[in-house]
């Protein structure tokens, strides 16, 4: 949850609080025994999926531990999973990371859900519907702050309620034809589209390539083969689908969260 995918959880004595699905959850660990127990009226199916226990995670990391620097990453953050979020609002959320930083995109998600969303106590609200966001004021969404975001997500929303955009479409269509179809929408474009697609769609076979994972591969592989010509960021996303095979998704969060934590060069 501290790996830059979800962007309305927060940690405090060691207890995560977050909303999901309309309800504040509070989860945490016990460092002894590895258990996760989790406070919500959500049913315990529900968070088996959406943490993505039913992943055999011991597998889908043998399959990526191709090399010496995957297998540090490994070794240094094994157990986290990737989530499987709600297509609306992974899909709101990463139009609103676009060169914003983690603290901002969190600001923003806040200030939507309160001007937006329903009040679930005090502190906390839950993620503004499409029709909300469709049917907002020009100056109710300013208010927000989000600058060029702005006229994005209402866009979004409108397409969503219009039709236009099926997200229950993406879950069938296969990788390529589901980003085709994510980029057609304003805003998105390859690495904003393979977010989505990987966090919330289930295809592991997206590989977000941002400026961070765009250092790592140079750093890391930038003598492979591959590159002789040149390396892009488009060139670096297949080359992760490639190399790293169908779970390279997994592959790219631990080499992100690596950079993340430990500032590699």
């Amino acid at each position: 949850m501290d790996c830059g995918q979800v962007f309305r959880w927060d940690k405090a004595d060691n207890v995560w609080t977050g909303v999901v699905q309309g309800d504040v959850v509070r989860a945490w660990q016990d460092v002894k025994t590895g258990l996760v127990y989790i406070d919500s009226r959500l049913s315990p199916a529900f968070f088996r999926s959406y943490f993505r226990f039913d992943d055999n995670l011991d597998c889908i990391l043998t399959t990526v531990n191709k090399d010496k620097y995957m297998n540090e990453a490994i070794r240094s953050y094994r157990g986290m999973r990737l989530i499987r979020q709600e297509p609306w609002e992974c899909l709101i959320s990463y139009l609103l990371a676009t060169a914003w930083s983690i603290p901002n995109i969190k600001k923003g998600i806040l200030k939507l859900s309160r001007l937006f969303g329903k009040k679930i106590d005090e502190e906390h609200y839950s993620f503004p519907q499409p029709a909300a966001l469709a049917m907002a004021c020009e100056s109710d969404l300013c208010d927000c702050k989000l600058g060029f975001r702005t006229n994005r997500i209402r866009k979004a929303a409108i397409q969503i309620i219009d039709g236009d955009i099926d997200l229950n479409e993406l879950f069938e269509l296969d990788y390529e034809a589901a980003k085709k179809k994510l980029m057609t929408m304003d805003g998105i474009g390859e690495k904003v589209a393979d977010c989505i697609l990987l966090f919330a769609f289930g295809k592991t076979e997206a590989f977000p390539v941002d400026t961070h994972v765009e250092k790592v591969i140079k750093n890391y592989y930038g003598d492979h083969e591959f590159f002789k010509e040149g390396m892009t960021k488009n060139k670096i996303g297949k080359w992760g689908r490639l190399y790293f095979g169908k779970y390279c998704g997994y592959a790219q969060q631990y080499l992100f969260y690596q950079k993340r934590l430990e500032g590699l060069r």
